[in-house]
Formats: C-alpha cells, structure tokens, sequence
C-alpha cells in the first residue's frame, strides 16, 4: 500500500483523496503521537494542557479542512489555536515561539485550488521526520484518544498570530528598504495580507499584484510559477524588483528592473556573500540540493564558501542544515532557509533580506545578482523505462564519463531516477546552450534504449 505521507505532507485533490473524515482521523492520529514522550509527559505534570496551531492558506477547502482538524485535534483533548490565514512559515514560527505542542498547515503550496494538503509540525515548528509521520500513519487504525467533561480541548482564535509574525519578520532586518519600489506578486495566497504589510514597514514603496484571494484563485496564472506577470508589472512601474510568492509563500523569486528572472540559485549566492561578509553565514557554508546551478558553486569557491550539496527536497537541505550547523541553504525553485530566523523556507523573510541587500550597498538586484554566471542548464525527464536499473548500466555510466570529459570543468552531468515513477531525468549543463541540449538528448537516447521497459 502507498505511502500517505509524500516529500511535504498528505496532499491531494480535496474532497476526493483528501476528505475530512481522513483529515480527522490525522488530527486524532497526530494527538496521539504528538503530545507522547517525556516532553510531553513533564507539560502535563506541570499542569500545562497540549496546545496546537492551526493556519490555512486561502484555497476554499481549507475551510472544512481546518474545520475538521479542529474537530480531530479538540475530540483529543489538544487546545487550538486557529491562527486562520497565514504563510506556512509563519506557522512554523508561531509554533516555535509560543511554544506550542506541535502545529498543521493546510496549504497545497503552488498547486492549483482543487487540490489541498495536511502538513505537520513538531515542537519548536520543525519539520517532521519520515518515521514520526509512518507512526502517525499507522496510528489511524489505533485507538484514538478520546476525554470527556472538562478534558476536551477548546478552540479559539489566534488573534495577534499576523502581528507576530509581522514583528518577527520586521526584527530580522539588517535595515530598512527605503528608497527602493518593490512589486509583490502574492499568487492570491497566504502573503496576500502580510507581505504587501511588512514590506510596506520596513520603508519601500510598494505595488501589489494578485493580492485579492477569493478561495478559488491561488496559483491561477499568477505567482512564482508564472513570473511573466510580476516581470511585466515591474517593467510598467520603473519598480526597482519584483518579488513573487507562491500560494502558502515558504518561496520567494525574483526580476530584476528589466523583467529578467534572478532564481533561487542567484538569491543564494546573493545572501550568501552577504551573510559572510555580515558575519552571519556559519561555518561560510551555504547547503543546496544537487539540481543547483554550476554557476553557483564556482561563484561560492570564489567567495571561500563552501558548498554542501543535498538531495532534492527541502526537508534535505534541513538535514544538511542540521548535518553541518549551516545558517543559509535552499533551492533553485526559491524555497530558502535562513535558520537565524526561521525553522523552514520562508518566502517573504527571503525576499526582505533580498531587498535589504539591495538597500545596504547601493546596487541594482542585476547587479547583485552578476555574482554568479548562470550556466546554460537542461532537464529532460526519460519516461517509459526501468528506474531502478540505472545504477550499475556500464553502457549508460560509459556514455556519461564520455559526455563528463567533453565537459571537464565547463559544465556537469546529473541522471536522477524518480522516486515514484518509471522516468529516469537527465540533467547537463554547459557553457553553451547548444551544448547542453546536443549531451542531454544523446544521453537520453543511450537511457531509452538501455532501461526501456
């Protein structure tokens, strides 16, 4: 039987896959799981009642969802706190901060509407380990926890949850952002309300766009997976960046004044020598997964920092946060944590030391961004063939040292089988484009006719 748990959570199309009665029975699940342990047992000696946060982004089932973890979470005696509408990572702090039990986010981030998800949180606003998650798993089909009378948990509003986190965010800034024009683009999501605020506070002038959710149209052609929109709206403003969200905002993207793209890999590298020079980049180490720009790591050798590459997934960098007591990793997809301040990526803290960068020396996101060359970069994804096979394939490994020498130091290969399907993606970069497609294409063929199924 399949996982319930994927790489961020249960998620699926609401109603469907994800039902409140499965939303529930989480709820009771994790009850059980959360609030077990020595932590646990010595809160409850103190008198202290299990407490938990719940937030949604704007998507219209978060509505019965968040009813329903409710429902799940008070049945089993766990007081709630309902912080309503708010960005994931803004979940996560609140968790921390207040020291809650553990916390849930139902967001299906950049998913269209239709779909939603359930995502975890353990104390301190962590995310939660592959095997707490199988045991939550596997606490669906154990005996839930069920007080009575005085022993039910209550549920109440989080009233101050946007203000906190406001003042959270606004106290993490090295200095203020004025004199700068920055358009938001909020993907009609959970930064809607907060992020046009807090820019606002710390000095910029500030445009919004896709700030007006109506629960049914987060991610729609807007957001940090369609930045033609924010791009354009900087171009007719004269605005200075463009920072786009995405629906539960733990991303932050970026455009420059002329509308061109500064990825995840380039707000990395950007912060990165920021943070060294500032003395804030521990161990002048940045953490980022294997699907990382060349460009990047011959930017950072440059800098003298060290680069700790991970699996894709943002749970990996976590690790590798953790692994190598690092304070900056992320993705080139722009989820990007910054551990001195937050537990997970978080979309507007990024883009508010983005701007603040920007403020502090003077210069143009373009001209920041020039840290690193971006390396022409191609992905194609195999499909149709035996995944499993690729370790070992003498033809394919021969075929890959070929295209490796060609490289040398001007580019790199990367074959990734997937983890849930029978596809194989065949990654190249290279100094030149037509490089990269010509060794990407030849070593897709030689995977089709090797692994075939």
């Amino acid at each position: 039987m399949a996982r319930l748990f994927g790489t961020d959570g249960v998620r699926g199309l609401a109603n469907r896959e994800l039902t409140a009665d499965l939303t529930l029975a989480l709820a009771q699940s994790a009850a059980v799981v959360l609030t077990s342990g020595r932590r646990a047992e010595a809160r409850r000696a103190e008198g202290r009642r299990a407490t938990a946060v719940i937030a949604r982004d704007p998507r219209i089932s978060g509505e019965f969802l968040t009813a329903a973890l409710s429902a799940g979470l008070a049945s089993s005696g766990i007081d709630v706190l309902d912080a309503g509408v708010i960005p994931t990572p803004a979940a996560a702090y609140l968790v921390s901060s207040i020291g809650a039990d553990f916390g849930v986010m139902v967001s299906a981030s950049h998913n269209p509407a239709p779909d939603n998800g359930i995502k975890f949180f353990a104390f301190g606003g962590t995310k939660l380990p592959d095997e707490v998650e199988d045991r939550i798993e596997a606490a669906l089909d154990a005996d839930h926890l069920l007080p009575t009378g005085g022993e039910v948990g209550r549920i109440r509003r989080f009233a101050d949850a946007e203000d906190r986190y406001v003042i959270h965010l606004l106290g993490t800034l090295p200095n203020k952002l004025n004199g700068l024009h920055v358009v938001l683009d909020c993907a009609h999501g959970a930064a809607s309300a907060i992020s046009p605020e807090v820019f606002t506070d710390a000095g910029a002038k500030v445009t919004v766009i896709a700030a007006d959710p109506d629960g049914l149209n987060i991610n729609d052609g807007v957001g940090s997976t369609h930045l033609d929109v924010v791009a354009a709206a900087v171009v007719a403003h004269g605005a200075d960046i463009g920072i786009a969200h995405d629906g539960d905002a733990d991303r932050c993207l970026a455009v420059d004044a002329q509308g061109n793209v500064v990825d995840g890999d380039q707000i990395m590298a950007i912060l990165a020598v920021s943070m060294k020079e500032r003395g804030h980049l521990k161990n002048d180490t940045l953490v980022a997964t294997v699907m990382s720009n060349l460009g990047l790591h011959k930017a950072m050798e440059k800098h003298g920092i060290k680069v700790i590459q991970t699996a894709v997934g943002d749970r990996y960098v976590l690790e590798g946060l953790a692994e190598h007591d690092a304070s900056l990793g992320g993705e080139q997809s722009g989820h990007v944590i910054m551990t001195e301040y937050a537990t997970t990526g978080d979309g507007i803290l990024t883009g508010l030391h983005l701007v603040a960068e920007m403020a502090r020396t003077g210069k143009t996101i373009a001209e920041l961004a020039s840290v690193m060359t971006v390396y022409p970069q191609i992905l194609v994804n195999v499909r149709g063939v035996d995944h499993r096979a690729l370790a070992g394939n003498t033809v394919i490994d021969d075929a890959v040292k070929a295209a490796e020498a060609e490289l040398a130091d001007t580019g790199r290969v990367l074959l990734r089988p997937s983890g849930t399907e029978p596809m194989v993606r065949v990654m190249v970069e290279a100094a030149d484009q037509a490089t990269a497609d010509r060794l990407a294409h030849q070593l897709a063929d030689v995977v089709k006719a090797e692994l075939s199924l």
